[in-house]
């Protein structure tokens, strides 16, 4: 009897298995989840994901062999993954930019809190020449400082309190340094899939007819794909060349598309189930 129509019945459960665990690390990392990384280094379901899908790669015993469904969604997850830290790095920038206009204005509303304090001759256009860049509340504040003839007066205190407590905060960009953080925390979590996932997929031959030309690309990586310690040495928010960026570089995305001849656009809901599945 013929063994050719026998189905190894463990691989496919496992490749089944592999496909849930690559669905489960998209919802993860999915900006649109209600579940989310939330940081890298305590999420230890989320690095066992990884890890099943690497050992996976890497353990699969006949690499010519190797699963068209599962090779595919590897490799759209990893575009996937650079897909969004390229959109966070973009959210970074635009922070960053923030920031500094932040900083700007708080120079702006000190200088003109001391030209109103001093009641200089002009403090009432410089007030008026501020009027775009701060809301009412701060202008009506600002020409009250002006007004007032009593600096001991608790309304003049009062608002020079506020006029200096929004000086503190436009210069401390608390917010903003706590969404900067928020963001890195993601991107560390999608460069992490670069560095396990797109590295173990160099070990298999590509199921397509034009394999050369793909694999050529894809040896790139090795030699462009640092250490994970030297990435997260650059991913804080001065927006350095990253894992990321040098993966894109080095024409995985591009290797992708001339592979699976796809362009890739998900949009994954939540995951609709709790922590409990961790430990399947």
């Amino acid at each position: 009897m013929s063994r050719s129509g026998i189905v190894n019945v463990r691989m496919v459960i496992t490749e089944e298995k592999i496909l849930s665990n690559m669905d489960k690390v998209q919802k993860l990392i999915n900006p649109n989840s209600k579940k989310q990384i939330v940081q890298l280094e305590e999420d230890a379901f989320f690095k066992d994901l990884i890890e099943s899908i690497k050992t996976y790669l890497i353990e699969y015993p006949k690499k010519k062999n190797f699963p068209k469904a599962v090779y595919k969604a590897a490799y759209e997850l990893v575009e996937y993954a650079t897909n969004q830290f390229e959109e966070n790095t973009k959210k970074i920038e635009e922070l960053i930019r923030q920031r500094e206009k932040n900083i700007a204005l708080a120079n702006k509303l000190r200088e003109t809190l001391e030209i109103v304090q001093n009641k200089e001759e002009n403090w009432k256009e410089a007030v008026k020449s501020v009027s775009r860049d701060f809301p009412e509340d701060i202008i009506d504040t600002l020409s009250l400082i002006g007004r007032t003839k009593s600096t001991k007066s608790q309304n003049y205190q009062d608002a020079v309190k506020l006029i200096n407590a929004r000086i503190v905060n436009l210069e401390s960009n608390l917010h903003i340094e706590i969404d900067m953080e928020r963001i890195e925390d993601r991107s560390k979590a999608l460069s992490y899939i670069g560095i396990e996932i797109a590295d173990a997929l160099k070990l298999i031959p590509t199921p397509q007819d034009d394999s050369n030309e793909v694999e050529a690309i894809l040896n790139e990586i090795k030699e462009e794909t640092p250490e994970e310690k030297t990435y997260f040495e650059q991913t804080r928010v001065e927006v350095k060349p990253s894992l990321w960026q040098r993966i894109k570089n080095s024409k995985i995305v591009r290797a992708i598309s001339y592979a699976m001849k796809i362009k890739v656009v998900l949009q994954v809901p939540a995951l609709p189930e709790g922590r409990g599945e961790q430990h399947n």
